[in-house]
């Protein structure tokens, strides 16, 4: 501690206040030190051993999908002798102050971080423990040292976007989902590269943003539905958002998929038991919750990790959704 102070000149109880999230310390001070913290390596010493823990932490615990990477993280853990503490944010992007201090006080194994967004003075302090940290889905760019798993989003959108273009749709509308978080961004985009691939200019009425529930998408949908030239086909961001479009067709009579048909994102279990089964992009995330997992455990052991990014594949399920439009 002594020589990040030297080399920020600060005194030792300023990097203390910095490492610990004490008050009292400019922004430009704590900035630098974090920095060279960063830059150092630093590790406090005689910690001990972690606790054979691995802390999960979800901004909101609001769907079928939290399931499907809670089932993927408890299998990973389990063969690591590993409990998992599940944290909810209440659809808070950042955790707050009581959080970081409870895991700095249990000292897990490992953090994973579902959807959230850790600031860099938590990183820092999570780092200044040994705890590795592991972003699953992260909403932006990632630090370059903080590993991350996600799925070809990107991929995700342009498929579900040429296969009704393939079919003949050309007024495709999209639930983008929330542009705060990059993964939705990202099938946005997709989406816009078939769309402009096709030679089929992009309708500002038929882009939609709004959250990925149900109620959104039923919102949106009548929306949609309501317009002088109404779409012929919805790509929604997740599966919860097409039910919702499915329920927004059931209230105008229209019939799925020959008036209207539907894109999901995720593959969640019940999509092939809706009425008529949703055609969907497949997002492996139970997969992902274990390769979050095995990233953050590697680090802990002190294994060089191969890929600090990876990105697991999606696949789109065609199922009875989507047909070619009515002329």
């Amino acid at each position: 501690m002594a020589s990040i102070a030297r080399l920020a000149g600060v005194s030792a109880p300023t990097v203390s206040r910095v490492l610990n999230g004490r008050s009292g310390v400019g922004l430009g001070t704590r900035q630098r030190v974090e920095e060279i913290l960063r830059e150092q390596g630093y590790r406090r010493p005689g910690a001990g051993d972690p606790a054979p823990v691995l802390e999960l932490l979800f901004h909101a615990l609001d769907g079928v999908w939290v399931l499907e990477i809670l089932r993927g993280v408890e299998q990973a853990a389990r063969e690591y002798g590993l409990a998992v503490v599940v944290t909810e944010m209440q659809g808070r992007l950042t955790p707050g102050k009581a959080w970081i201090e409870q895991v700095l006080t249990r000292r897990p194994t490992g953090v994973v971080a579902v959807f959230a967004e850790l600031t860099a003075q938590q990183q820092v302090q999570l780092a200044s423990r040994a705890i590795p940290l592991v972003l699953l889905e992260p909403l932006g760019e990632p630090r370059p040292e903080t590993p991350a798993v996600g799925a070809a989003n990107w991929s995700g959108g342009s498929a579900a976007t040429r296969h009704l273009l393939d079919l003949g749709h050309r007024r495709i509308a999209v639930l983008p989902g929330p542009p705060e978080w990059h993964c939705c961004r990202v099938r946005l985009d997709g989406y816009r590269a078939e769309m402009e691939r096709a030679g089929v200019p992009v309708d500002p009425e038929l882009v939609v943003t709004s959250t990925l529930l149900e109620e959104d998408g039923l919102r949106d949908a009548r929306t949609l539905l309501r317009l002088p030239d109404p779409p012929t086909a919805i790509v929604a961001s997740g599966d919860l958002q097409a039910m919702g479009v499915y329920e927004a067709a059931r209230e105008a009579g229209m019939r799925i998929p020959a008036e209207l048909s539907v894109v999901g994102f995720d593959d969640l279990p019940f999509t092939r038991w809706t009425g008529p089964p949703l055609t969907t992009v497949r997002r492996p995330l139970e997969r992902m919750g274990a390769t979050a997992v095995h990233l953050a455990l590697a680090s802990a052991r002190g294994k060089p990790v191969e890929e600090i990014r990876v990105e697991l594949a999606t696949t789109l399920v065609i199922r009875q959704s989507t047909a070619a439009p009515r002329r």
